[in-house]
C-alpha cells in the first residue's frame, strides 16, 4: 500500500520511498495476489507503465473484488492515456459485483470516467451520478460527471454541479484542487475571469503546495490565461519557484510539459534549458517514460519554448504532428485541449489565416455554443479584414 501510494503521485522524491517498502517485503511470505501486487509495484518502480499495467490487468481477473488493484491500475491507464482501458479494466469485473458491497461506489466512479473518456457520455454521467449517491465524497466520480459536462459544453450546469456541495468534495480530499480546476475551466470557458483568478489565488494555488499533480493544475489554468494575452503578475514567477526544486529529473513526460509552461510563463530560460537538458538523458532511458517523452513531451516543451519566443511558425511545426497522439503521455481530454489552444493562438498570433480558419472551424463544430469558440471567430475575422 505504502509503495502505491508513493508511485502513484509521480513525485520523483515518491521512488526511494516505494522501493524501500517493496525491499522490505523481499522475503517475506505472501499469497498470489500479493506476489502480483509486488511484482506490478517493482515494475512500476522501474518506471515500467504498460508493464505494471497488464499485471495489474491479470490480477484483477482472478480477484475481481481487489480495489487496490483495481484503482492502481485505473490510474496507470490514465497516466499512460489508455482510454479503452481506463472503461474496460473497470467493466471487466463489474459482474462480480453489486451495490451492498463495500466499496462499490468507488468502482462505478472509475467506470463513469472511463466511459467519459471513451466518449459514452451518457452512461458516464449516469454511473458518476449513481456513485455519488452511494457515497457523497467520491471525488473521482464528481470529476467523472463534471468531465462530462466539459465535453459536452454544459457550462452552467458544471458550474452548478461543482458548487452544489462542495464540501463534500473539497474537504480532506488529495483530489481538491484538481476539481477546483475543473470549476475554473467552466468559469474561464464564461469569459468570468474574476472568478477564475479568484479560484486560482484560492484553492488551485494559494496555499502553496509543493505536489506535482496539483502544480499541474496550476500550470494548466495559467496557460490557458497567458493564451488570452493576460497580464498575471507575479503569478508565474511564484508558480515556477516551487516548481524548480522538484524537477530534478524528468521521470514524467507529462509533468515536464507543466513545469514548462510555468518556465516560459515566467521568463526563466535557464530552468527550461536545464529542462530540456533533463529530457535528453531521459530518453537514453529504459523507462517507459523515454516512449512518453520522444513522441510527446519534447516537442511539447520545444513547442511551449517557442511560444514564449514568438516564433509561432516553430509552434504550429512542433505541435502539429504531435496533437493526435498527444494521449500517449498521459492525461484526459480535457487536460489535452490546451495543446488545440495553443495550437490556435499560434496560428493567429503568426498570421497564418487559413489554418486559423481551419482550427476554428474545427472547435466551432465540437463547441458551437462556447463563447471562447465565439472570441476566436471574432478575431480571426478582424485580423482577415485588417490584412
Amino acid at each position: 500500500m505504502k509503495a502505491w501510494l508513493y508511485l502513484l503521485g509521480t513525485e520523483p522524491a515518491g521512488l526511494p520511498v516505494a522501493r524501500d517498502s517493496l525491499k522490505a517485503a523481499e522475503g517475506l511470505p505472501a499469497t498470489a495476489r500479493e506476489k502480483a501486487h509486488l511484482k506490478a509495484a517493482g515494475l512500476l518502480a522501474e518506471g515500467k507503465w504498460h508493464a505494471s499495467g497488464r499485471v495489474l490487468e491479470d490480477l484483477v481477473h482472478d480477484y475481481p473484488h481487489d480495489l487496490l488493484a483495481l484503482q492502481s491500475g485505473h490510474l496507470v491507464d490514465f497516466y499512460t492515456g489508455n482510454s479503452r482501458m481506463l472503461r474496460d479494466r473497470i467493466a471487466r469485473v463489474l459482474p462480480a459485483w453489486d451495490g451492498q458491497q463495500t466499496g462499490y461506489h468507488g468502482v462505478l466512479g472509475m467506470l463513469a470516467f472511463g466511459l467519459e473518456e471513451t466518449a459514452d457520455y451518457a452512461r458516464a454521467e449516469a454511473y458518476g451520478r449513481r456513485a455519488l449517491e452511494l457515497e457523497r465524497r467520491d471525488a473521482w466520480a464528481q470529476h467523472a460527471v463534471a468531465h462530462v459536462m466539459e465535453m459536452q459544453n454544459r457550462y452552467d450546469d458544471g458550474i452548478a454541479w461543482m458548487t452544489a456541495d462542495t464540501e463534500a468534495w473539497s474537504q480532506d480530499n488529495f483530489f481538491a484542487v484538481h476539481n477546483w480546476w475543473h470549476l475554473s475551466l467552466f468559469h474561464l470557458e464564461q469569459e468570468d475571469i474574476d472568478r477564475v483568478l479568484e479560484l486560482y489565488d484560492g484553492p488551485i494555488a494559494g496555499s502553496g503546495s509543493t505536489v506535482l499533480l496539483e502544480l499541474v493544475d496550476a500550470s494548466a489554468l495559467l496557460w490557458r490565461l497567458h493564451l488570452r494575452g493576460l497580464n498575471l503578475g507575479g503569478r508565474w514567477t511564484a508558480l515556477a519557484e516551487v516548481w524548480a526544486p522538484l524537477i530534478k529529473t524528468s521521470d514524467y513526460a507529462f509533468n515536464d510539459v507543466h513545469a514548462a509552461m510555468a518556465f516560459v510563463g515566467a521568463g526563466r530560460a535557464d530552468l527550461m534549458d536545464d529542462l530540456l537538458d533533463m529530457q535528453t538523458a531521459a530518453l537514453e532511458s529504459e523507462a517507459d517514460n523515454a516512449l512518453f517523452t520522444r513522441a510527446v513531451g519534447r516537442p511539447l516543451c520545444l513547442a511551449l519554448k517557442a511560444f514564449g519566443e514568438r516564433d509561432y511558425t516553430s509552434v504550429l511545426r512542433l505541435l502539429r504532428p504531435v496533437r493526435n497522439q498527444a494521449a500517449r503521455f498521459g492525461g484526459s481530454h480535457a487536460q489535452r485541449d490546451i495543446i488545440d489552444l495553443t495550437m490556435i493562438e499560434a496560428a493567429l498570433r503568426g498570421g497564418e489565416d487559413t489554418l486559423a480558419k481551419a482550427l476554428i472551424a474545427e472547435r466551432a463544430f465540437l463547441r458551437p455554443d462556447s463563447p471562447l469558440t465565439a472570441l476566436f471567430r471574432q478575431r480571426s475575422e478582424t485580423l482577415r479584414q485588417a490584412a
